[in-house]
């Protein structure tokens, strides 16, 4: 069926058929209803390739993400195609793989292909080399956000989430909190350990040992587990950098005797619920509403397209989930 077609159903000209399929105003609404009611009869689907020419948009996006098999990557990539699905959007993903060449690759096949628009997706929440200005069409990055700040960036708030975790602990009673995270030069290990700061220094509380610095890993959890309830006896709380080094803390604490939560109330951070929900007990953590970045990302993605960007590093709030790893001291 062609647009042809749906006019002479209705009774219209072919150029009025077209204004009321394409939602103009100027068009009377009788005519509007009796051209859809045709449309819908026939089934009449819009040519989105002519509509793309005649517009100049072909209501397709590009989603580039360094990892599209993480579990930080996929809930972005979810929460965008969500977003980009009920604005009609079509949706190309590319992989990069973390290779800089490979990256390259993809934009211009993504242009090539005339895309209205580009989401980046970062591997980690360490800043990344901005593309922006080899690419013609606005670009949002989601999770790792762009080293220029004149780029559109959305991350989660990892400072505030770390403040949120160590609130909770706090207002439980517990005052000697230790902290085991990732590698120094991760910035969102960096900015968990501020929050903690930020929180302690609040409360008037000083921190339990020094911050351990480590990989993010369960083996990484269980020694530093064994080093610091050997330096650090009187600990009654631990916040972890994220949920592999916090099942591997309370794995190591349980074979040494501590009760978690009854001795040691431990939290982590990502709710990767593969660990979280598995973990005996099941872990507290804090969860970085990724699925809401890579959605809100999208939306903004949008307004880009429409010429209202909003420039800057957006931090996006995480939520605290509680089980039964926390509990009144």
């Amino acid at each position: 069926m062609t647009i042809n077609d749906v006019a002479s159903l209705a009774g219209v000209s072919i150029a009025t058929a077209s204004k009321a399929l394409n939602g103009r105003q100027d068009v009377r609404a009788s005519t509007r209803e009796r051209v859809l009611a045709a449309a819908a009869e026939l089934s009449f689907q819009p040519n989105a390739l002519a509509r793309g020419l005649l517009s100049g948009r072909t209501r397709t996006v590009g989603l580039l993400t360094s990892d599209s098999v993480g579990r930080f990557g996929i809930p972005v990539l979810l929460g965008a195609e969500d977003a980009f699905g009920a604005g009609e959007m079509a949706v190309m993903l590319c992989d990069a793989r973390g290779d800089a060449i490979r990256e390259q690759h993809h934009l211009r096949a993504l242009l090539s292909r005339r895309v209205d628009g580009i989401i980046v997706v970062g591997e980690s929440t360490d800043p990344r080399p901005s593309v922006s200005k080899d690419v013609p069409v606005p670009v949002v990055y989601a999770y790792g956000p762009s080293d220029d700040p004149e780029d559109v960036s959305f991350v989660p708030d990892d400072v505030g989430g770390a403040a949120m975790a160590v609130e909770h602990l706090l207002a439980l009673g517990r005052r000697r909190i230790a902290h085991v995270t990732g590698p120094r030069h991760y910035k969102a290990a960096r900015d968990r350990a501020e929050g903690l700061r930020i929180a302690l220094e609040a409360a008037g509380c000083e921190q339990a040992g020094e911050t351990l610095w480590g990989s993010w890993s369960q083996r990484w959890g269980r020694h530093a587990a064994e080093m610091l309830l050997m330096a650090e006896p009187g600990v009654d709380a631990v916040f972890c950098g994220s949920d592999q080094v916090a099942a591997g803390f309370v794995e190591a604490a349980r074979e040494r005797g501590r009760s978690v939560p009854g001795d040691l109330a431990v939290i982590g951070y990502d709710n990767w619920e593969v660990l979280s929900t598995e973990t005996r007990p099941a872990l507290t953590t804090v969860d970085m509403n990724l699925e809401l970045l890579g959605r809100t990302a999208a939306q903004h993605l949008f307004a880009a397209i429409d010429g209202r960007a909003t420039p800057g590093v957006h931090r996006m709030p995480c939520h605290l989930v509680i089980r039964d790893s926390t509990a009144a001291a």
